[in-house]
């Protein structure tokens, strides 16, 4: 699967993570640059609009991701 086309633009490794390099690598390794259709920042990005993503938001909360999104 190719990476995320967002990941050289993400805020959340742009920002939240930019003083966390290791652990910004290793989450980009599993979120961003093998399957990101779990990524939960994604998740509402593609439904809601980029605008509606929240800041505090990690990549790895889908639970968090579908209760914004309105899933049981």
């Amino acid at each position: 699967m190719d990476q995320c086309p967002g990941v050289s633009t993400c805020p959340f490794y742009m920002d939240r993570m930019a003083a966390m390099p290791t652990m910004a690598g290793m989450m980009k390794r599993h979120f961003c640059l093998d399957d990101y259709s779990h990524c939960a920042r994604l998740m509402v990005k593609e439904k809601l609009g980029k605008e509606r993503v929240p800041a505090d938001l990690y990549p790895n909360q889908s639970v968090r991701a579908k209760q914004l999104l309105g899933a049981p």
